[in-house]
């Protein structure tokens, strides 16, 4: 096989695209119509061959690693970047509850019959050729070919460069299962170069044959996407998740849950960035809540009043009501109740997933349906923020926007529709 460098030296990068595409739009035509359980039985021989090939993964992995540690990378980064064999076992079994979803593809999303007897079918379709320009983490990899597998799509990943080697090796190991199991396997490929030039060529749409661009990382690089693409994208904005304790929160419940969305993995988009505190449970709630934070190594940066009553806090600046720390870091506001919370939500937040802790029904309905965020939760951690956690699988990405697809986005977020008519004869007057 040629290596990345020669492919490119014999044929040129923008050829080389091209290529990846048309092979693509062919897998996309063949796996489209597919049946249910060869598609199950795919991505299950797959999820077989990445148990078969853990300890080659594991190793690529640490090269990765190894690296982004000398380049002197965040500890966020590195832990994002990182796989463990839990962490390996863990994207083997989202493969293969990918695998057991129903198939999406097909489904009668509605049907109705008119008075001339034409009878109408709503009916679910995949979108075609998938393009996924994703930073670092390589479960994306195998959580996105399986879940475009699944749908009936064609994929085409182009991740970070730190995680060039994992995602090779994951990816071997993916088409390997899938073309074991009678697929081809070119419906999963991989962008075979660090070059950037290759994100450009996919945000053009290599001559047509990317129907949807999905991007999942940093800031700069969905603004990069959103500008340039020239074909419709998913976005997976940055996740500036917050959690509201109003006055009526259970405090031992708003202590665990304030500890678990911030804590349990502090480098995932689903983390709690900010905590707003009413001002009427200041007196009991601030205290234990930053208390049990502090304990576990993470920073508080406060406002006034957040200071005044927990002198450890640093201060806030105006900064940090918009910042993904993606690190044990939190910023914490003082609120004057529930209206100012939801002010303060909708200005700074990023519209990802937000909470509210409270035993007040009538004020968690009033912040579920004003928050117009993708996610939004009543009593319980933001780091649900998950396709898994919602019985999807996996997901390829969060989307923040408002069209086609919002939340998680699964199996049945990555197909679209089309009308099937029947009729008996009918004309039009």
């Amino acid at each position: 096989m040629l290596t990345e460098a020669r492919l490119i030296e014999a044929e040129g990068l923008d050829v080389l695209m091209q290529q990846i595409g048309q092979r693509a739009l062919q897998a996309a035509r063949s796996v489209s119509s597919a049946n249910g359980q060869v598609k199950t039985d795919a991505l299950k021989a797959a999820a077989r061959e990445l148990r078969a090939n853990a300890d080659r993964i594991l190793a690529a992995n640490a090269e990765d690693v190894a690296d982004a540690r000398r380049s002197g990378l965040a500890a966020s980064f590195i832990d994002r970047l990182t796989l463990t064999p839990a962490r390996l076992e863990a994207l083997v079994n989202a493969v293969e509850d990918i695998a057991d979803l129903p198939d999406p593809v097909g489904r009668v999303l509605v049907s109705w019959e008119r008075p001339n007897g034409l009878k109408f079918e709503r009916v679910a379709t995949p979108l075609g050729v998938i393009g996924i320009i994703f930073e670092s983490r390589p479960n994306v990899t195998a959580d996105a070919g399986a879940l475009c597998l699944k749908s009936g799509n064609a994929v085409i990943l182009r991740g970070g460069s730190d995680s060039f080697r994992s995602s090779s090796a994951i990816i071997e190991a993916l088409r390997t299962g899938i073309a074991s199991a009678g697929l081809d396997p070119d419906v999963i490929q991989q962008v075979p170069t660090r070059d950037r030039g290759a994100v450009g060529a996919m945000l053009g749409g290599l001559n047509g044959a990317i129907d949807v661009i999905v991007p999942r990382g940093g800031k700069s690089l969905v603004a990069r996407v959103q500008a340039d693409a020239r074909v419709p994208v998913f976005a997976h904005l940055e996740g500036l998740c917050h959690v509201f304790v109003d006055q009526a929160a259970d405090l031992e419940m708003a202590r665990s849950i304030v500890l678990n969305a911030k804590l349990r993995r502090t480098g995932v988009c689903g983390a709690a960035e900010t905590l707003l505190i009413d001002r009427a449970v200041v007196d009991t709630h601030l205290n234990p809540i930053l208390q049990d934070l502090a304990a576990r190594g993470c920073e508080i940066r406060g406002d006034e009043t957040v200071r005044s009553r927990f002198p450890a806090a640093v201060a806030a600046t105006e900064s940090d009501w918009s910042t993904e720390y993606l690190e044990p870091i939190i910023s914490v506001k003082v609120v004057a109740g529930l209206a100012e919370a939801i002010e303060h939500i909708e200005h700074y937040g990023s519209h990802h997933t937000d909470c509210i802790i409270t035993e007040d029904a009538a004020k968690a309905d009033a912040f579920l349906s004003k928050v117009n965020s993708a996610i939004v939760l009543w009593n319980a951690s933001t780091q649900f923020a998950d396709g898994g956690e919602f019985g999807f699988g996996g997901e390829i990405g969060i989307a923040t926007g408002k069209m086609h697809a919002r939340g998680p986005v699964g199996v049945e977020q990555l197909c679209s529709f089309k009308y099937r008519i029947v009729g008996t004869g009918q004309i039009r007057p």
